[in-house]
């Protein structure tokens, strides 16, 4: 019951960040804009398909990923750090709660607020494509839905568990934003680097298939992987290819393996966290 009720009060600590509610003002607009893009231009936008709820889903997914990825760093990354810097944190162990129901009620109750405020774009985005395409695909917009949660749940994993490792919330931003960056950006240079290196300074004319397998490593690739899992007939049907695993032949190479990088991604980092912050000074 601790760890419920650090959740309970940090919902409602974190309900009232502007800085939320203005990402969400801006997801939404986007939202409504690609919706009326994708359906009012598609030879533009989604050339030799047919407007459809499938095909709107994996449109969308990459302003999705990249609205749960920044609002987690916004909404998440003074959850322990932000407590520890102002003192805070020693109120909340004075009371019957451990390290661990701290650290699982903030992880529960960001994760909450967060995934109000994504229900909330969705549900306008949505709306917004009903109105214009006439119809609903019920079962692929609930798939969307758990898929999203899902990434949601381990950015916000993520995030916390890097909060939960300092006590000053610019160093738990500086990290934040900087795995953001790194894994978001930056990480397929790094086994074309690798290769390259190896190589004697030069690539090869076909890339090792292990290179497939790191590239899998950023959660929003794991994310368009694991919807690709989900809606197969849908991922299929679009002109271009929404996993990369055609032409490797590795037991890996299969949009499955996303379920095994996000999962990977919801629990090591909460793991070093908890493990950093049990044995903090505080």
């Amino acid at each position: 019951m601790s760890t419920v009720a650090v959740a309970k009060k940090d919902f409602r600590d974190a309900v009232q960040s502007r800085a939320l509610w203005g990402l969400l003002a801006v997801f939404v607009v986007l939202s409504v804009l690609l919706t009326y893009s994708y359906v009012e231009f598609p030879q533009l936008v989604s050339p030799g398909t047919d407007p459809s709820i499938g095909g709107l889903v994996f449109f969308t997914a990459g302003i999705v990923s990249l609205f749960v990825s920044l609002t987690a760093i916004v909404v998440c990354y003074k959850a322990i750090a932000g407590e520890r810097e102002i003192g805070s944190v020693k109120l909340l162990l004075a009371l019957p709660h451990r390290r661990r129901d701290v650290l699982f009620g903030k992880l529960l109750g960001r994760m909450a607020v967060l995934s109000l405020a994504l229900a909330i774009g969705l549900a306008v985005g949505f709306g917004f494509a009903f109105a214009m395409l006439g119809s609903l695909d019920v079962v692929t917009v609930l798939l969307f839905l758990l898929a999203t949660l899902l990434f949601t749940a381990v950015y916000v994993s993520v995030v916390v568990g890097i909060s939960a490792t300092t006590g000053s919330t610019s160093r738990a931003t500086t990290l934040a934003i900087g795995f953001f960056v790194v894994f978001e950006f930056l990480w397929d240079v790094v086994p074309i680097g690798a290769v390259y290196v190896a190589n004697g300074f030069s690539l090869p004319q076909q890339m090792p298939e292990w290179t497939f397998l790191v590239m899998q490593v950023p959660p929003s690739t794991a994310y368009t992987a694991v919807l690709t899992s989900l809606l197969p007939d849908v991922a299929d049907s679009l002109p271009t290819q929404t996993f990369a695993g055609a032409g490797v032949d590795a037991f890996y190479a299969v949009p499955e393996i996303g379920f095994v990088v996000l999962a990977f991604w919801l629990v090591v980092p909460l793991a070093v966290g908890y493990y950093r912050f049990r044995g903090a000074d505080l």
